[in-house]
């Protein structure tokens, strides 16, 4: 099982969502740390190659944003509530400034 790294305030923001839909994301989570893919998910290249939206649809829109390419682990870049029907630029830049970081730790 590879381990789950939350970059930044990633494991905080996941920490603020309704508990059903906590729930929801540490299962897909969990699917992701197991080598399966989660149940709800779309690719996200504009954060980066290997990064994916996984998508949480209780009590409202929630979004986890993670990277499971890197050297054996899965990253939680961010969690999101979703308010519109796009990804907004600002949640993207989140994700995109968190990934260089893990791009750093792998240099």
């Amino acid at each position: 099982m590879k381990p789950l790294i939350f970059m930044g305030t990633s494991l905080e923001e996941l920490k603020g969502f309704p508990e059903p839909a906590r729930r929801e994301a540490g299962f897909d989570l969990w699917q992701v740390q197991m080598g399966f893919m989660p149940r709800d998910f779309k690719p996200m290249p504009i954060v980066g190659p290997g990064c994916f939206e996984l998508r949480v649809h209780v009590r409202g829109e929630w979004r986890v944003m993670f990277c499971a390419r890197r050297a054996g682990a899965v990253y939680v870049l961010h969690a999101f509530a979703k308010k519109t029907q796009a990804t907004s630029k600002g949640d993207i830049e989140i994700a995109r400034r968190r990934l260089g970081f893990v791009r750093k730790l792998h240099e």
